[in-house]
């Protein structure tokens, strides 16, 4: 990015007054950085642009295939930034003031059955309880298996999970707390399973002398500390060639869908589900709606007086 000290002054504002998380930050940063290359070659500054050059930023994201989500999260980012600069005085106006956000599609991402979600946790659960050639291979097997069992017992987005402290797993108790968008709170309950996974992850570990000063259930070498959502995305997608489903249809993000609508499917409430995914509006966990759609008409079908006639 050129640079800014509006967009600077912006960056640390988001980090400082709203206590904004590091991925957050830096998706701004790169939604910024995108539209300041377009403004450049537009021989237009930041603080300069109009709101026809935001329009026409929205028109090449379309030709460069962007879906409407996508366009609606840069647009969001752009708002927030000229609000910004306003409030500060920099600009006299908004130009994203009069710009409608780009319509989302309402559609449900794949959703693997309670089948599939077996087989691919059986498997995880399996190569975890084999003997490795290596403390770490034997490490990374129990690690991915955990992940799954936690995942699919809570719903996690993929950086909450893969962010949870080490003291997670050391508590004797059904349930998490998670601090998740927004910096909200929500209380997430542990099945017996998820606990039972992460108390041996953290045994072996510990039995191996690895990251005994490590803050992070899931540790690693890396730059933040702990795996991150893309080697994780990878290893799912990995388990799954190895289970035999298509990978293409795998990844964390699936198995929080899997996880709510699995839950619908055996009777759960919408508003239990939005809470426990964190959704703020439940507009949001409507999504699932089809899933309560499909039980309704199982229940007519199965109780109705009226139902076999006809």
């Amino acid at each position: 990015m050129r640079a800014s000290h509006e967009a600077e002054a912006f960056f640390e504002m988001l980090a400082v007054e709203r206590d904004s998380a590091f991925n957050t930050l830096e998706s701004y940063r790169t939604d910024l950085e995108d539209y300041d290359s377009y403004l450049a070659r537009q021989n237009r500054t930041l603080i300069e642009a109009s709101t026809d050059d935001v329009r026409g930023y929205l028109i090449e994201l379309t030709d460069r295939g962007f879906a409407a989500t996508s366009q609606a999260r840069r647009l969001s980012a752009l708002r927030q930034f000229y609000r910004f600069c306003y409030a500060e005085g920099w600009r006299e106006d908004d130009p994203t003031r009069t710009i409608a956000t780009p319509k989302k599609a309402q559609s449900l991402p794949n959703v693997l059955s309670e089948a599939e979600v077996d087989r691919l946790i059986g498997l995880a659960e399996s190569e975890a309880q084999k003997t490795h050639d290596t403390d770490a291979k034997q490490l990374r097997a129990l690690r991915l298996y955990t992940l799954l069992e936690v995942l699919y017992a809570t719903g996690l987005r993929v950086s909450e999970l893969v962010s949870l402290p080490v003291n997670a797993a050391l508590r004797d108790s059904r349930l998490i707390t998670i601090r998740g968008k927004g910096n909200k709170e929500r209380a997430v309950p542990l099945s017996r399973r998820a606990q039972a996974a992460m108390s041996e992850y953290v045994r072996q570990r510990a039995a191996m002398g690895r990251y005994a000063d490590s803050v992070w259930l899931f540790p690693s070498h890396g730059e933040s500390g702990h795996v991150t959502r893309q080697g994780f995305g990878r290893d799912l997608k990995a388990l799954a060639v190895r289970a035999e489903l298509d990978p293409a249809k795998v990844s964390p993000h699936v198995l929080r869908h899997a996880f709510a609508s699995h839950l619908l499917q055996n009777g759960a409430d919408l508003r239990v589900v939005q809470q426990l995914l964190g959704h703020a509006d439940i507009s949001t966990t409507q999504i699932y709606t089809h899933v309560l759609d499909e039980r309704l008409k199982q229940i007519v079908e199965q109780y109705h007086p009226l139902a076999d006639l006809g």
